[in-house]
């Protein structure tokens, strides 16, 4: 199926690499998650880590809260092939425990971990390692003085307490630098970004934190990364769901898809529905979408439910069918195929798929 790219400017911006992962500096925009499991369980951590894996994840965060979670990333480190983020508040300690461990990135704000020595400490092990510094800003923990001065949480408050972050690191001559401006609610968050980009040449990590649940997340999600990625403000993603990480990683990549900047996976095109429907079409579509998750091959799937609008939807997909009455007429690429009935829709539609996809062991 030929879908047609959104054309947008990339912010031009200087390159960074997180692992073998390259970020900023024209490099394609990545898709990273977090773990949502106990980091100093190793073996559950890894597990989530693996269905990450599966579901498309290029860059995994893990959050760091003190000395055993810092020891127990080393192992997992050593059990997967992708790059690891340590995510870390308050305690530089901990930031040197990761590096010496082999983490591939840093979260940590430069401004949060005490005072210039203990800076200076972090940024000399990176700078010995090449990894790369996330300045994290979120609107629920901004500087006091920030908010006195712009009267709460705003985008322009976010914006300078990214820049203060920069100017620690930069004093000290360390430029592997990505950014983040997170805020619960949309607009803020595009402002902010707005607001840094032409301050600044680093890349952004993007997304909407605390976004809420699989429906309300993915929805303002899908608003803010959208318009961010719309005006090439946005080199890497998160969503942020309160739901499997695994989940928040299939909604990035169906972002992707629906701007064509990237895809991954199969797309399935469904009709809603009408008055003029006279299959199971919502069933139907369900049960291909789920036997299709495995499946990493970029595809098209359309399953509509009549033959008014639906063969043409039909034709343009790699794989199709347009139902009728108790009947389901199947399209590859263009062509008719067969016409089968309604119980034989899906065992013949995922037969006609076959092997196009690679199914993710």
């Amino acid at each position: 199926m030929n879908n047609q790219t959104l054309k947008c400017a990339r912010r031009e911006t200087v390159g960074i690499a997180v692992g073998p992962v390259r970020i900023g500096g024209g490099a394609p925009v990545s898709v990273q998650s977090m773990t949502k499991t106990d980091t100093r369980n190793v073996r559950a951590t890894l597990a989530q880590i693996r269905r990450l894996e599966r579901a498309g994840c290029e860059i995994v965060r893990l959050a760091v809260p003190d000395a055993e979670a810092a020891e127990a990333l080393g192992r997992i480190k050593a059990g997967t092939r992708l790059p690891l983020v340590a995510d870390i508040h308050f305690d530089h300690r901990l930031a040197l425990a990761c590096l010496a461990k082999g983490v591939d990135g840093l979260r940590i704000n430069p401004g949060n971990i005490g005072g210039r020595k203990r800076v200076e400490a972090v940024v000399r092990s990176a700078r010995e390692r090449s990894v790369p510094i996330r300045i994290g800003v979120n609107s629920g923990s901004l500087e006091r003085d920030l908010l006195a001065r712009h009267g709460g949480a705003t985008a322009e408050a976010m914006a300078e307490s990214a820049l203060r972050h920069i100017r620690i690191l930069e004093d000290l001559d360390f430029r592997l630098i990505k950014i983040s401006l997170k805020a619960s609610d949309v607009a803020r968050t595009v402002e902010a970004y707005r607001l840094l980009a032409g301050q600044c040449a680093y890349p952004f990590h993007a997304g909407i934190t605390e976004a809420g649940g699989p429906l309300d997340g993915a929805v303002k999600s899908a608003v803010g990364l959208g318009l961010l990625l719309a005006e090439g403000l946005a080199d890497t993603i998160r969503v942020s769901l309160t739901a499997p990480p695994e989940l928040e990683v299939r909604v990035a990549w169906r972002i992707l898809g629906s701007l064509g900047l990237r895809r991954r996976g199969v797309n399935v095109v469904s009709c809603p529905t009408c008055g003029r429907s006279e299959t199971a079409l919502a069933r139907i579509a369900a049960t291909i979408d789920k036997a299709l998750a495995g499946v990493d091959r970029p595809l098209t799937v359309a399953v509509m439910g009549c033959m008014v609008n639906g063969p043409g939807e039909a034709k343009e997909a790699d794989f199709g069918v347009a139902c009728g009455r108790g009947t389901g007429t199947l399209f590859k690429s263009g062509r008719v195929l067969a016409k089968v009935p309604e119980k034989e829709i899906v065992p013949a539609l995922l037969r006609l798929i076959g092997g196009w996809g690679r199914r993710v062991p």
